[in-house]
C-alpha cells in the first residue's frame, strides 16, 4: 500500500537523501523545507510535494502532517530545537502517526556541557513524553564535514578545532538517510528504540588527514585551530550556537565521547556502510584531488 511520508530538513544531506530513497520504494513523500529555492526545485524532480513552512508554527506543521503516515524530524543547528520538537509531537499525536525518526546526537545526555546536544536529549524526552511512536538516532559526525571545509582541503589542510588524537567513526548522510528510509517502510521493529549510528571505522583527526593525502595524491597537513578561528574558516566568524557546540564537543572528544562503533546502522539497511576512503574517493572532484 502506497503511503506518504513527511520529511523535515528536506533540503538538507540527510532530508535530501532519504527523499530519494523513498521515492525510489514507490511511496509518496512530503518534502518540508524552509524556503523556495534551488533545492525544492531538485526535490520536485524527484517527485516530492514540497510545502514551505516553519516548524516553529503549530498551523504549519498541522497541515504538513496531515494526511501523513509518518515523518523524518530534523532540526537544524540553531535555537529552537526543543520547542520545535513539542510542536512537532503534538501535531503528529493529532494526525495519529505510525512512527517518528529523530535526528539526535551521539552524545546526547542529561549532564551534556553544549546547550545544543542538550537540547537533543531534552527533545527526544518530549517526544518519548508524548505517546507518538518513535526511533531516536543517535549520530556521530558527519562524513560531510570534509565538504564543508573542502575549499581548505583543496589548499593541501585539513583544518580542525579538535585535537589530532581524538577519535571518532564518520558516517555518510546517504547512508543516515538509508537507514531512516528503512526505519520508516518498516517501523514496527524499530518502535521505541535508540539506535547510536556510527561510520564503519574510527579514525583519528591525524589519520583523516593522511587518508586525504593517499586517496587524493596530494600533501595534506593535519591543522588543529581554535573553535573560533575555525567558524571564521567555514564563513559563520560571529555564530554563538556554533561556537558553544564546537567548544562542547571538543571537550566531548578529549573526553572519548565520540569513540565507538556499531552494527546498527549496517545491520538496518542490509549492506555494509561507506568507508571514509570511499567517501573521499566519491568527492574527489570537490575535495581537489
Amino acid at each position: 500500500m502506497m503511503k506518504t511520508f513527511l520529511v523535515t530538513a528536506a533540503a538538507g544531506d540527510t532530508g535530501a537523501a532519504t527523499v530519494k530513497f523513498l521515492r525510489e520504494s514507490g511511496h509518496k513523500v512530503r518534502a518540508l523545507v524552509r524556503r523556495d529555492d534551488e533545492r525544492a526545485e531538485q526535490l520536485r524532480a524527484l517527485g516530492a510535494e514540497v510545502v514551505i513552512a516553519d516548524m516553529l508554527k503549530l498551523k504549519q506543521v498541522r497541515a504538513a502532517l496531515d494526511g501523513v503516515s509518518a515523518a523524518y524530524l530534523c532540526f537544524p543547528l540553531a535555537d529552537g530545537l526543543v520547542e520545535a520538537t513539542a510542536i512537532f509531537a503534538q501535531a503528529a499525536k493529532e494526525a495519529h502517526l505510525e512512527l517518528i525518526v529523530n535526528m539526535s546526537q551521539k552524545q546526547s545526555r542529561s549532564n551534556a556541557t553544549s546547550q545544543q546536544t542538550l537540547n537533543h536529549w531534552m527533545a527526544e524526552q518530549v517526544l518519548n513524553w508524548s505517546g507518538v511512536p518513535t526511533t531516536h538516532l543517535r549520530v556521530t559526525l558527519f562524513a560531510e564535514w570534509l565538504l564543508y571545509t573542502s575549499h581548505l582541503i583543496r589548499e593541501g589542510r585539513y583544518v580542525t578545532p579538535f585535537g589530532a588524537d581524538s577519535r571518532f567513526a564518520p558516517i555518510a548522510a546517504s547512508d543516515i538517510a538509508r537507514v531512516i528510509a528503512a526505519i520508516l517502510l518498516n517501523p514496527e521493529p524499530h518502535v521505541g528504540k535508540v539506535y547510536p549510528l556510527h561510520g564503519p571505522r574510527e579514525h583519528s583527526h591525524l589519520d583523516i588527514s593522511e587518508l586525504l593525502a593517499s586517496v587524493l595524491d596530494k600533501p595534506i597537513r593535519f591543522e588543529q585551530v581554535e573553535v573560533d578561528e575555525f567558524l571564521s574558516l567555514l564563513g559563520a566568524p560571529d555564530n554563538p550556537t556554533l561556537r558553544s557546540h564546537f567548544t562542547a564537543i571538543r571537550q566531548d572528544q578529549h573526553e572519548g565521547l565520540l569513540a565507538g562503533l556499531d552494527d546498527f546502522g549496517r545491520e538496518i539497511i542490509g549492506q555494509p556502510l561507506m568507508t571514509l576512503p570511499e567517501f573521499i574517493e566519491r568527492h574527489r572532484g570537490q575535495l581537489g584531488g
